[in-house]
Parts: structure tokens; C-alpha cells; sequence
């Protein structure tokens, strides 16, 4: 007998859950984790009406609250046995989590799990991508903000460009399939670089994904103003490159695709301020401290911890677990009056 699927109160039926491993991270991306107000005001600087800055202070969760291997096995194992067949572990970093590819080796094993994946920012991928690949992650994602060495250090507070690229190639002779690149674009900041980035997929032969910036900075700096609209974006590389769509592999894709005319790499639009995709959103978060979460920008969290620590039974998770999808957000409210940003940033929420 089938499992019942996790299926939502608007009739979406839930396959992809997102792992965050830690909250930290070894880069202070400025739409992230600014690291100190100069570099909020690095871009609130293009913007004169807004507010001062608001005080940057990071307060890491402490190791006994963040799920251990065994905890977050168990949960992928239940979601999997009730149709979840694509995990993606994130952060935060996630590769600053000691032996996380023994976590990747558990999870691969998992009966039912499809799609094993990870969001990294690539520093520290050279000393653990061998040993990732032979646990069974089969896809890894990067971020990738700019090709310009100092942009790149302003935007990730790290000089870290070179390293990122050894990154990519690595992954590629690896066999990890398909490598992508993510890089969130900020008008006024590295939004001159959309047609380079593209020709940089073209001749890496990489997927990249260009991702509207989101309100989701410790800095709350964002200002709608700042968002470069995926319709410009495309607009830019049309006029440019010869490109052609790409069918969506699934309904519940995020990034709308087209391949170059010469079939090297592949550009993706992911607009969820422009052009949101709630609709077909399947997707469920769990964050490092073991906080469910239905929406990227939910205001509230459903404690899993406590239940995992408190002798909960897999029946008992089964009924907890569907009453919380089950309460999933028809959709987000970027730009509407009455917007609220969650309290914590994508580092702590996990990509």
C-alpha cells in the first residue's frame, strides 16, 4: 500500500525538503550576512531614502541545538517513506559541518530518495569534494555573485574568486551532473555582470541560475528598487546570446531555462519577487535547529526538535508533520502592504 502523499491545503503535494546543516558561514555576502555596516553601506549607499542601518549582530545557534546526523536522517527517512525524493542540503555553509559526508552517506542510502544535492559557496569543496561524491551526493550548486575579483570580495567580504572556480571545475571532473551556478543580482552592485556570467556558463558549460535579490539580509536593507526583474535580465541576455527555451522537467520547477543555440550550458531565471511561482511551490525547509518551516518567508516555525528529543513516535511525527503541511502558505507577499520579513536570514533559514 502507497503512503498518502504530503499534500497541502491548496491541493500541492510536497517531493522537495531542504536540509540547513548550520547557520554559519564562512562568507558575509552583503544580502546575507553583512559583516559590519561599511559593508551595509556599500549598497545602501546607491539608495539615499534609506533608513540608517540597522544594527548587524550574529548570534550562532549553540551545537546542542542543532539536529545531529542521526536526527536529521531519521526525518529525510520518514519524509522519503511519504513521497519526498529530492533533498538539498544547505546552510548557512554547509561544508563547515564536521563529517558531513557521513551524513551525505546515510541520506543516499535513504529507500525512495531520488535527488541528492547541496548549495555550497565552494571555499572549502577542494579538501571534501572527493569524499562527498563517494558517499553518493550526485549534484552540487555554487554561488557565484561575480567574475570580478574585487566585486566578488566586496559582495562576499572574502577574497575568495579563484578558489570558487577551482571549485566548479572540480565538481565537473568529479562527475557531479549537473554543476550549477547561482548568483543573486543587485542592481548598482553586479548587475553589469549579467552578460558576462552568461558567457561564463556558455564556456564552462555550466547551468547558472540568476536569482532576484530577496528580502531575506541581516541588514534589512532591501528595497524593491534594488531587485533587477528576471524579465530585464532576459531582455539583457536576448539581446546578446541566441537562446532557446527549455522545457520544464517538472511543474513545480523554480527556474524558468534556456539553452544557448550551441547547446553549451544553460541560463535559468529564478524571479520569485517578479514573477512568484507559490502555485507550484513543493518544497518544506528544515532548518539547522530543527525548525520546520513551510515558505521561504514564513514568519512562524513548527518545532520538530523538541518532538525528535522528546520520544515522538513515527506516528506521531506522520500526524504533526501532515497538520503543519497541511497549513503551508498559499503563497509569499514580497512588495504588498503589510509585508513582513522573517526575523531570520537566509544563512539561518537555510537556501
Amino acid at each position: 500500500m502507497m503512503p498518502r502523499p504530503l499534500t497541502d491545503a491548496y491541493g500541492r503535494v510536497l517531493r522537495d525538503l531542504r536540509v540547513s546543516l548550520t547557520d554559519r558561514c564562512n562568507f558575509r555576502c552583503l544580502y546575507c550576512l553583512p559583516e559590519t555596516e561599511a559593508a551595509v553601506n556599500f549598497y545602501r549607499g546607491h539608495w539615499a531614502k534609506l533608513p540608517a542601518p540597522a544594527p548587524i549582530v550574529h548570534q550562532w545557534q549553540p551545537r546542542a541545538n542543532l539536529l545531529t546526523f542521526e536526527e536529521i536522517e531519521r526525518v529525510v527517512r520518514l519524509l522519503a517513506a511519504w513521497g519526498v525524493t529530492k533533498v538539498r542540503l544547505t546552510g548557512g555553509e554547509p561544508l563547515l559541518r564536521r563529517d558531513v559526508e557521513q551524513l551525505v552517506a546515510r541520506l543516499a542510502r535513504t529507500p525512495g530518495l531520488r535527488d541528492l544535492a547541496m548549495t555550497t559557496n565552494g571555499f572549502l569543496f577542494a579538501p571534501n569534494a572527493a569524499a562527498l561524491r563517494a558517499a553518493g551526493l550526485q549534484r552540487v550548486s555554487f554561488s557565484l555573485d561575480s567574475l570580478e575579483r574585487e566585486n566578488f570580495k566586496k559582495i562576499t567580504g572574502r577574497d575568495g574568486l579563484d578558489t570558487v572556480l577551482a571549485a566548479l571545475e572540480q565538481a565537473k571532473q568529479l562527475g557531479f551532473q549537473p554543476v550549477k551556478v547561482n548568483a543573486v543580482v543587485i542592481r548598482g552592485i553586479n548587475d553589469h555582470e549579467i552578460e558576462a556570467l552568461a558567457g561564463f556558463a556558455r564556456d564552462r558549460n555550466v547551468r547558472l541560475r540568476f536569482i532576484e535579490f530577496m528580502p531575506l539580509d541581516s541588514g534589512r536593507a532591501w528595497q524593491r528598487e534594488m531587485v533587477v526583474s528576471g524579465r530585464e535580465i532576459l531582455d539583457r541576455l536576448r539581446a546578446r546570446f541566441a537562446l532557446r527555451p527549455v522545457l520544464a522537467e517538472n511543474p513545480s520547477e523554480t527556474a524558468r531555462r534556456w539553452s544557448f543555440a550551441d547547446g553549451r550550458g544553460e541560463i535559468g531565471l529564478i524571479a520569485p519577487v517578479s514573477e512568484p511561482f507559490c502555485g507550484h511551490c513543493d518544497r518544506l525547509r528544515l532548518t539547522a535547529d530543527g525548525k520546520i518551516r513551510t515558505c521561504l518567508f514564513s514568519v512562524g516555525e513548527h518545532d520538530l526538535r523538541s518532538r525528535l528529543r522528546n520520544g515522538a513516535t513515527d506516528d506521531d511525527l506522520d500526524e504533526w508533520l501532515r497538520a503543519v503541511v497541511r497549513g503551508k502558505e498559499e503563497r509569499h507577499h514580497i512588495g504588498e502592504p503589510g509585508f513582513v520579513q522573517p526575523e531570520r536570514t537566509m544563512s539561518c533559514i537555510g537556501g
